[in-house]
């Protein structure tokens, strides 16, 4: 009888446990990106330092029409609080306000959609990144050149807010020219759209890329073509370990540190579980690494 009775303890108290558990889901974009899968990894790792907090996570491959779908399995499955990384800012918009006003945590992160049915938005200031690679590019052009931008995906509010920055300001300075492409922070893309420039004989002289992907892109496609990638003035945003090894060998000249955000959701995430009183908008500082800081700046991954 004690033995049946000490054995009825335990399951009670295991299920208890089990009821205790909160899950975190990211719904994220896609994994075949190098920054977003970084984002899931640093949240699964902070997330993995509480034993009552369960995470999971979704890989939509880039298409808008399956994030949706997966983000409806996590209200179904009834999880605490989502993270949502989206590649589109419209689209996604009622499925989050469902989950919002169904009581589930909502957290944005990176990149914003059009609508205010979450719970926080962490992003990083986006205008200011484009207008740190503008100066900077135009102070080492003295203010005349060509100038590739490589922009991110067109429907993410990221990219529109990069360009926006770096084009107001670029266009202070009459004799800079700006030829615009496509890269969706994409390195494959970026090696296409490359070799349409070699190829089509467009010469330039730096480039601002909305990722550090694109540029590794750029870099290679150049290579390939038997060009110096050292030769053209770089600035990528992002701020990764390639990154970093490629300023210190000088095949690139900058990189605008653009943070994760992972650690950061975790945070915010386990804020909501407490019903503590949270930021509806949360900015993480950029920050400019080039050769005289390289040695002390953290890459992101």
């Amino acid at each position: 009888m004690k033995y049946i009775f000490t054995l009825f303890i335990t399951l009670f108290t295991l299920l208890n446990a089990e009821n205790n558990i909160k899950i975190i889901a990211f719904a994220q974009d896609t994994m075949s990106n190098d920054f977003r899968k970084a984002q899931v990894f640093e949240a699964k790792d902070a997330a993995s330092k509480y034993k009552d907090i369960k995470f999971v996570y979704s890989d939509a491959k880039g298409q808008t029409s399956l994030l949706i779908k997966q983000i409806e399995k996590f209200i179904l499955d009834k999880v605490d609080v989502i993270i949502v990384g989206t590649n589109d800012a419209q689209a996604v918009v009622p499925i989050i306000s469902k989950a919002y006003e169904q009581g589930i945590g909502v957290i944005i992160l990176d990149r914003g959609i059009d609508g205010t049915n979450y719970s926080s938005f962490i992003n990083s200031d986006n205008i200011k990144i484009g207008k740190i690679g503008a100066e900077y590019l135009a102070k080492k052009l003295n203010g005349k050149g060509e100038i590739l931008l490589f922009e991110g995906l067109q429907k993410a509010d990221v990219t529109h807010l990069r360009t926006k920055g770096f084009m107001d300001e670029i266009s202070k300075y009459k004799d800079i020219k700006v030829i615009k492409r496509t890269g969706n922070y994409l390195r494959k893309d970026a090696i296409i759209e490359t070799e349409k420039l070699v190829n089509e004989n467009i010469k330039i002289d730096a480039i601002f890329s909305e990722s550090d992907s694109m540029l590794s892109g750029f870099r290679a496609a150049y290579e390939k073509a038997g060009l110096e990638p050292s030769k053209v003035i770089t600035v990528g945003c992002d701020y990764t370990s390639e990154a970093k090894d490629s300023i210190k060998k000088g095949t690139q000249t900058a990189s605008i540190l653009f943070p994760l955000g992972g650690k950061k959701s975790i945070e915010v995430a386990l804020d909501i579980l407490a019903k503590k009183k949270i930021q509806k908008h949360i900015v993480i500082p950029v920050e400019l690494v080039t050769k005289e800081n390289v040695e002390i700046v953290n890459p992101i991954f």
